[in-house]
C-alpha cells in the first residue's frame, strides 16, 4: 500500500474556540463577555467578546480540551455541562487573516457566577443580559452571530431538556427551578404542569432541608446526576 505524503506547503488558518458562558442571575440570563486588550495592534482593542482563544497543540489534546482550558483560566471553574454548536470559518471574520473558530456553549451554576464577580477575574471579564438574541453592546469579530446561535440552541434545547438545571446551586426549591427556566425561555410556565413534568423525571432528590418561606417553608432538592440532562418526551407549553 502506497502512502502519500499531505503538501504541507499551503498557509495554515488560525484555529480558535469560542464559549458562551450562560448563567441566570436575579432572575435573568446572562452570558459572560471578555474585554478585548487595550493594545492597538490587537483587532477590536477594548471592545467585549465571548471567552476563548487559539488551539494550543502542546496542551490540547482535543478541541473540548481547549475550551475547558480557555473556561478555566477565566473562571476557575470545571463546567459539568460543556456542549460543541459547531465551526466556522472564512477568510473575513478575523482582519489576522483566515481563522476558525469552534464554539461551544456552557452553563455556570449561579454560586459560581456570584464568586466570579468579587474574583480576580472580574477585572476584564462582566456578565451581560441577554435581550431577545443578543446583548446590547457591540462583540468583537462575529461574536454576535454566534452568540445569537448558542442563544437559539440553548432555548430549543430547554424545551425538551433539563438544561436549566445546570444553572442551578446545590440546594434548590422548584420554584426557584422553575424561575430559571422561564429566565432561559424568556417566557412564563405554567405551574402545575412544571412540577408535574419535573417530579415525573429521575432529576431530582428531595433533602432533608427546607427553605424559609413567607407562608411555608419550601423543600430543597438536589440533582440526582450533574453529568448529563434529562429529555421530556414533550415540550413545553407557554401559559396562555
Amino acid at each position: 500500500m502506497t502512502h502519500v505524503q499531505p503538501n504541507l506547503s499551503f498557509e495554515k488558518p488560525f484555529t480558535t474556540v469560542d464559549i458562551v458562558i450562560f448563567s441566570v442571575q436575579d432572575n435573568k440570563l446572562k452570558v459572560l463577555l471578555v474585554k478585548r486588550p487595550s493594545n492597538a495592534s490587537e483587532p477590536y482593542p477594548n471592545q467585549w467578546a465571548l471567552v476563548g482563544g487559539f488551539v494550543d497543540v502542546q496542551l490540547d489534546a482535543d478541541l473540548e480540551a481547549t475550551a475547558r482550558r480557555k473556561l478555566f483560566e477565566k473562571t476557575h471553574v470545571k463546567t459539568a455541562y460543556l456542549e460543541q454548536i459547531g465551526s466556522w470559518g472564512n477568510a473575513t471574520r478575523d482582519p489576522r487573516g483566515w481563522s476558525t473558530t469552534h464554539v461551544y456553549f456552557s452553563m455556570l451554576a449561579m454560586n459560581h457566577a456570584e464568586q466570579l464577580k468579587s474574583g480576580a477575574n472580574a477585572q476584564d471579564v462582566q456578565w451581560f443580559d441577554v435581550v431577545e438574541n443578543g446583548v446590547q453592546t457591540a462583540l468583537a469579530f462575529d461574536h454576535a452571530h454566534l452568540l445569537a446561535v448558542a442563544i437559539e440552541r440553548l432555548r430549543n434545547k430547554v424545551e425538551y431538556t433539563s438544561l436549566p438545571a445546570f444553572l442551578m446551586p446545590t440546594l434548590f426549591t422548584l420554584k426557584e427551578l422553575q424561575s430559571t427556566f422561564e429566565a432561559v425561555l424568556a417566557r412564563p410556565l405554567e405551574r402545575s404542569a412544571f412540577r408535574t413534568r419535573i417530579l415525573a423525571t429521575d432529576l431530582l432528590e428531595a433533602t432533608p432541608h427546607f427553605k424559609t418561606a413567607a407562608n411555608r417553608p419550601a423543600q430543597l432538592y438536589q440533582l440526582k446526576s450533574n453529568l448529563q440532562p434529562v429529555y421530556f418526551q414533550r415540550t413545553f407549553n407557554p401559559i396562555k
